[in-house]
């Protein structure tokens, strides 16, 4: 099914997983950094896959992706990217230091946005499972820290032959006077799609 054939109703469906799936993302992060986190209503869209790069700024912005292969009753990838600045942001705050303190890749760092990011990832897949009442797993995350259009190019690889609908949820999470954006991808194969869509009762 083509991205631009969803009707408002299928809209309104897969808003709904956006909201409850952020809204547990932002729960599990107040709890990671021992802090309340609010929250911004989630801008939630179904675009195409070449599209995801615009939304973050283009394909040369640099950014942290936490990529999860995603099986059970259904298949595809999911993504969870932050802009650069925002992951040390949050790195810092989970680390207890100054939101702008000085901030450097080394395993720690690595390990503690590769949690977050699986955190997160799985906050939105449960609340997807939750609804549909499918089996919904996630792999082992693998993390990226390149430009949008080099880590967007491993998932492309895979699904560009089959499938261009990618859920994207854009959830702004503050904490005091900061604030982080991330984005999270869903991008199931063009079966898992429209299993999604059937069991939400969204297609006959």
């Amino acid at each position: 099914m083509e991205a631009l054939s969803l009707s408002p109703f299928h809209l309104d469906v897969l808003k709904e997983i956006g909201n409850i799936g952020a809204g547990n993302a932002a729960t599990a992060l107040a709890k990671l950094i021992d802090k309340k986190v609010d929250m911004n209503v989630p801008q939630v869209r179904i675009m195409g896959f070449s599209e995801i790069s615009d939304v973050l700024g283009g394909a040369e912005t640099p950014v942290v992706g936490v990529l999860l292969g995603i099986h059970g009753d259904i298949s595809g990838y999911t993504l969870f990217l932050l802009q650069e600045s925002a992951a040390h942001i949050l790195v810092n705050l989970l680390m207890g230091k100054d939101p702008y303190d000085k901030f450097e890749y080394n395993d720690m760092s690595i390990s503690a946005l590769k949690e977050v990011g699986n955190i997160l990832t799985g906050s939105y897949l449960s609340s997807l499972s939750n609804l549909t009442g499918l089996s919904i797993m996630s792999g082992v995350p693998g993390i990226a820290i390149d430009m949008a259009g080099a880590i967007l190019s491993v998932p492309a690889i895979d699904f560009a032959a089959t499938t261009d609908v990618v859920l994207y949820i854009e959830t702004e999470f503050i904490e005091g006077d900061e604030s982080v954006i991330g984005g999270f991808f869903l991008v199931p194969d063009s079966a898992s799609y429209t299993k999604l869509l059937k069991t939400l009762g969204a297609m006959c």
